[in-house]
């Protein structure tokens, strides 16, 4: 499996897919998410290696001769500039799927990925099985408008096969100018006919925070991926709904396909919910990649119950927050086991317009677990289902004030109506987004749990 590396997360905890295609992705870690810490300077003198293990000559002999047969034998000329850069992007390739090399138009994508801008569909891919596996659509893009869902596989672009060997090119046709037209077909999850897809490509202005009010007194916050400005987005959208509706009971913090992106970011999220403990930590073999991140006093929320919804396209800096306010028992997690990209990447320039993003450490939530190719278990695990209104023949008598000549009630309030009880209120929410739904009612009662009367 190799993930892509145009995503926006893809600097140093990019996230799990990258080449988010127009988007984030786990790729470095955003992907593909997604990808974390944003690209930093490390010293590129690495240790000595272990053991004195030095090249054997006998394997650059065997490099050089392969080098040579491919310049005289292979069918078309090739270049030695083409030969050796194909020869670096492949070594890179072959340590994981998020290192890798890049060159001046990769460099660009990546500062577009971490600033969330640029041209295209909306959508975190990877490579699995000679095609491209979607990872996550990203919120209000052309592919989330177009119903394209995560698990997805994208077949053919304007009817040209997936190529395996060359899924580079692949990923670069999913971006281009804005309003020009291209043609996917896929293969939704879960079935077996291939549609065609017809979207036009947008510039992507992603705004990684949305926050609102799910009902009095109970707050939404919704993050889609982490970019450079999303804690202070973060904290100044959220600080102006608590200065108009008031200070929460409760919120939901809504995590789910998040593919990931900057490790500063994450760690200042985190921070916005903690009071105190660790965040994260890092440990690679550089003596700059052995990190820990830390909370500071003050809390967005004062202590008010948190519950982060979570999904498999949880991913890479969404999986640090989640890891964090898990572990320091600041919030519940609810929904299905994250995506388990558990690695930071570094990205080291070699010149003006060539860079190595390379994994440099595994990072530890705090109770010191790595996550690597495991995720994250929430708390209370949550299918991913989908709800809709029972056909029923409506009730003629469903309480006392149905019943002919009842007794009025002494201090019911004029025009008042006893089915405003919320019911409808909770069954328009669970049949357009059944997990939110649970998260509020879970919410609901750690709510009232926590302003209960103690016991004496």
């Amino acid at each position: 499996m190799r993930f892509s590396t145009y995503s926006l997360c893809a600097l140093l905890l990019a996230a799990p897919f990258v080449h988010a295609q127009t988007a984030p992705a786990p790729a470095a870690s955003a992907p593909e998410p997604p990808t974390d810490l944003a690209p930093t300077h490390v010293r590129a003198s690495a240790p000595a290696t272990p053991g004195g293990n030095q090249v054997d000559l006998q394997d650059i002999r065997r490099f050089s001769r392969v080098y040579d047969i491919v310049r005289q034998a292979y069918v078309e000329p090739v270049s030695n500039h083409e030969l050796m850069r194909d020869a670096i992007t492949g070594m890179l390739a072959g340590l994981d799927p998020h290192s890798e090399y890049l060159d001046k138009e990769g460099l660009a994508q990546l500062d577009e990925d971490t600033t969330g801008q640029y041209s295209g569909l909306g959508i975190e891919v990877l490579e699995q099985d000679g095609g491209l596996l979607i990872v996550t659509p990203i919120d209000d893009t052309p592919a989330s408008r177009a119903g394209i869902k995560p698990g997805d596989s994208i077949v053919k672009i304007d009817g040209v096969l997936v190529d395996p060997q060359n899924v580079d090119d692949m990923f670069k046709k999913l971006r281009g100018k804005p309003g020009s037209k291209i043609t996917l077909t896929i293969v939704h999850k879960g079935g077996d006919n291939p549609v065609d897809m017809h979207l036009t490509r947008e510039n992507i202005a992603i705004t990684s925070v949305k926050v609102r009010q799910l009902e009095p007194g109970f707050d939404y916050i919704r993050i889609t991926q982490f970019q450079s400005d999303t804690a202070p987005d973060l904290e100044r959208k959220l600080a102006a709904l608590i200065g108009k509706d008031g200070a929460p009971k409760g919120a939901v913090l809504d995590l789910r396909n998040n593919p990931g992106g900057l490790l500063t970011a994450a760690v200042s999220v985190s921070d916005d919910f903690l009071d105190s403990g660790t965040i994260v930590t890092t440990r690679g073999r550089l003596p700059d990649s052995n990190m820990s991140f830390s909370a500071h006093p003050g809390d967005l929320l004062n202590g008010a119950p948190l519950v982060v919804l979570v999904n498999h396209g949880t991913a890479s800096a969404a999986e640090i927050v989640s890891g964090a306010l898990k572990d320091n028992h600041r919030a519940l997690l609810m929904g299905q086991r994250t995506f388990g990209k558990g690695v930071v990447q570094t990205v080291l320039p070699l010149d003006a317009d060539h860079a190595v993003k390379i994994t440099t450490a595994r990072y530890y939530t705090p109770n010191g677990t790595s996550i690597q190719a495991e995720g994250i278990k929430p708390d209370i695990p949550l299918a991913d289902l989908s709800v809709r209104k029972a056909d029923e023949a409506p009730e003629l008598i469903s309480s006392e004030a149905d019943l002919p000549n009842h007794l009025a009630n002494e201090n019911a309030k004029a025009g008042g109506s006893i089915d405003a009880d919320g019911s409808a209120a909770e069954g328009a929410l669970a049949t357009s987004d059944y997990a939110l739904a649970q998260a509020l009612n879970v919410l609901k009662g750690m709510a009232l749990g926590r302003g209960a009367p103690v016991a004496k």
